[in-house]
């Protein structure tokens, strides 16, 4: 497979675009997607036997199962940045490797609901929390220290909106193909 190919596997949806405009109508709108989601990973995935939860959307890349496992560990991750960031200066995060939690055993089966039950109870709580942020709130940020990089809550909740979007076309691609 070319390298072309397996980037368009890697990122179906392109890369998050830092320069996007973070109005609040953008913001806004990111909020109405990360409300929407779990819904939305909930009837794509609902329906699938096992034998296609265990697709892999790339060759080499996570099962459909370990997607939505991952969708559960990083946006618990980012709702808890969040809290952090608006309580907190400008705090350095913790960060975790996404590739080694991923073939831990709650992470790596085929059993998926209680990771959509946790994605639903904690997005319906991340929406809640988003929804009474100030336009003063959205400038906070937290420091990724792995990263050296300041990610501010407004670019945040728009990488988080772009994540859930990311991996819904991850899923579909390996419902389609299925590597």
């Amino acid at each position: 497979m070319n390298q072309k190919t397996m980037e368009k596997l890697r990122y179906p949806i392109g890369k998050f675009d830092w320069e996007a405009p973070r109005t609040a109508e953008v913001l806004n709108e990111a909020i109405v997607k990360i409300k929407n989601f779990p819904t939305e990973l909930n009837e794509l995935v609902t329906p699938l036997t096992i034998s296609v939860l265990l697709h892999r959307y790339r060759p080499e890349g996570w099962t459909i199962a370990q997607v939505v496992h991952h969708l559960a560990d990083s946006h618990m991750h980012s709702y808890l940045r969040f809290k952090h960031a608006l309580l907190e200066d400008t705090p350095a995060i913790k960060d975790y490797e996404e590739v080694r939690w991923a073939d831990l055993p709650d992470a790596s089966n085929h059993e998926i609901d209680y990771s959509l039950n946790l994605i639903t109870a904690l997005h319906h709580r991340w929406v809640l929390f988003l929804k009474n942020l100030s336009p003063e709130d959205f400038k906070r940020s937290y420091l990724h220290p792995e990263r050296n990089k300041e990610y501010p809550l407004d670019a945040t909740l728009m990488i988080y909106a772009w994540h859930g979007e990311h991996h819904l076309e991850h899923i579909k691609n390996a419902i389609k193909n299925g590597y």
